[in-house]
């Protein structure tokens, strides 16, 4: 348990959980735009790079939008080349733009620090892309079911909030959302937690939505600054972030938590 400041505290031990609730981790990083990416006969170095890892190949026509002076204006169509492993539980994105790795069958932080190493790796050697506009990594978990009617003994009452109320039975849906500046990196964590009732989400393309009422614990920390592409300072930034969302996520979870789903203490 973290008791104190979790946006500077040392991060603790980590706890595996055999039975995480983790449905989904992403990273990504954005840089500025490279067209040739668009084009197939430019990606096919990057494809052979990460192939035997991620075989399956789903181009997708994707609208952009973009906020200007009369609001809101759709921009040309843009294509985002999804790479994806035969489990169907990894996929690299990659785009004129950014680059992203995400998964659904997270195992440890070394086993997806290693995955995004090779990712990040193949864009160098195909792309070169000499800056970084923005680094994020995000960690999503789910309670459903008997955890989520136990969720005033599985959080901090900080983080369960109205949830753990006598009358929680006639909350629809409840979202709260924190934005927390880090000490001295310049990085920001955002923070959101609730419960959402079946079929909704509050981010379709990260949060899938499911037939049952659910509680989410939504952890993104980013770094927005231009800075040189590096892929030993990326993996940095990754360690660091994975490190501090972990703390957050252990000063946010009681004991109990970590012993429901699996964990040994």
């Amino acid at each position: 348990m973290v008791n104190i400041n979790p946006l500077i505290a040392q991060p603790p031990k980590e706890v595996p959980l055999k039975d995480a609730p983790l449905v989904r981790v992403i990273a990504q990083v954005r840089f500025p735009p490279i067209l040739s990416i668009e084009k197939k006969d430019f990606v096919g170095s990057f494809q052979e790079a990460i192939r035997e890892k991620y075989p399956i190949l789903q181009p997708e026509q994707t609208q952009g939008f973009a906020f200007g002076p009369q609001g809101v204006v759709q921009t040309a169509p843009q294509v985002t080349w999804r790479f994806v492993d035969t489990t169907n539980s990894w996929r690299v994105s990659l785009a004129p733009n950014f680059v992203a790795l995400e998964t659904t069958a997270y195992s440890s932080r070394s086993d997806f620090l290693e995955h995004l190493e090779s990712v990040l790796v193949a864009l160098n050697e195909s792309f070169n892309p000499k800056i970084i506009e923005r680094f994020g990594l995000r960690y999503i978990d789910r309670l459903v079911g008997q955890n989520l009617k136990d969720i005033s003994s599985l959080v901090k009452p900080e983080i369960a909030g109205i949830t753990a109320a006598e009358f929680k039975e006639y909350i629809h849906q409840t979202i709260n959302e924190c934005l927390f500046v880090i000490p001295d990196g310049g990085e920001q964590m955002i923070a959101r937690w609730g419960l959402m009732p079946a079929g909704a989400t509050f981010d379709p393309d990260a949060i899938e939505p499911i037939a049952e009422s659910n509680w989410i614990l939504d952890l993104d920390m980013s770094l927005s600054r231009n800075r040189e592409f590096s892929v030993e300072a990326l993996m940095s930034e990754a360690q660091r972030f994975a490190e501090r969302i972990y703390t957050f996520f252990r000063w946010a979870v009681e004991d109990d938590f970590l012993r429901r789903f699996g964990g040994e203490l």
